[in-house]
């Protein structure tokens, strides 16, 4: 009998990540976008760390749930903006802002602050070295145990987007490993290299002990 894991998000992108990560591994990956839309409250991320963001998340959906639920908390850190927009990744912009305004804000940003390398990639400046961040909480209410699991990759800004695949500012990090950006890999090289991938390969390795 299969296992069932929610992933507390109801973004389609991730649900779509951990869904091709966590299958083979003989798990059934539901979302909240499988569920009502008043199946799980929605979880105000007030948390200081990524990973206190993970853990309310997944305990909210797992007690809403009555079932294990994995939550992740994910951002980008920038070294030029001091760590932002860190934990405000995705509401970089404002409370509805979506991909496309929270880019352009994190290069009107770096563009203030005037710092550009042209030995990056390949007819592209880079504005500033930076990484990906993710930390995992899997929550089991049966239980009341939380497993926790991290990952990140480093990087760098562009002053261009390229590729129109991933989602949030996937189109603005090169990856000086795949010699892309995140928008022109294909999920296969993302999950290889991505934060992503790396805390759920984390998490994985727990799940199978």
């Amino acid at each position: 009998m299969r296992k069932t894991i929610v992933v507390a998000t109801r973004n389609k992108g991730k649900a779509a990540e951990f869904r091709e990560m966590l299958a083979p591994l003989g798990y059934e990956v539901l979302s909240l976008l499988d569920m009502p839309d008043s199946a799980a409250p929605d979880v105000v991320e007030d948390g200081a760390t990524f990973a206190a963001n993970a853990e309310k998340k997944a305990r909210s959906a797992a007690a809403a749930l009555g079932r294990p639920a994995l939550a992740d908390d994910s951002g980008l850190v920038v070294d030029a903006l001091d760590g932002a927009p860190g934990v405000y990744s995705a509401r970089y912009a404002g409370e509805n802002a979506d991909d496309a305004r929270n880019n352009e804000k994190l290069l009107r940003e770096l563009a203030a602050r005037g710092e550009r390398r042209e030995d990056v990639a390949p007819g592209a400046a880079a504005l500033s070295a930076a990484r990906f961040v993710c930390a995992l909480a899997l929550h089991d209410p049966e239980t009341n145990e939380t497993t926790f699991a991290e990952g990140a990759c480093e990087g760098f800004i562009l002053d261009e987007a390229r590729g129109a695949g991933g989602f949030g500012y996937d189109p603005l990090f090169y990856s000086p490993a795949l010699g892309k950006t995140f928008g022109e890999a294909t999920p296969e090289e993302k999950h290889r290299l991505s934060h992503r991938g790396q805390a759920l390969r984390a998490m994985a390795e727990k799940l199978r002990t």
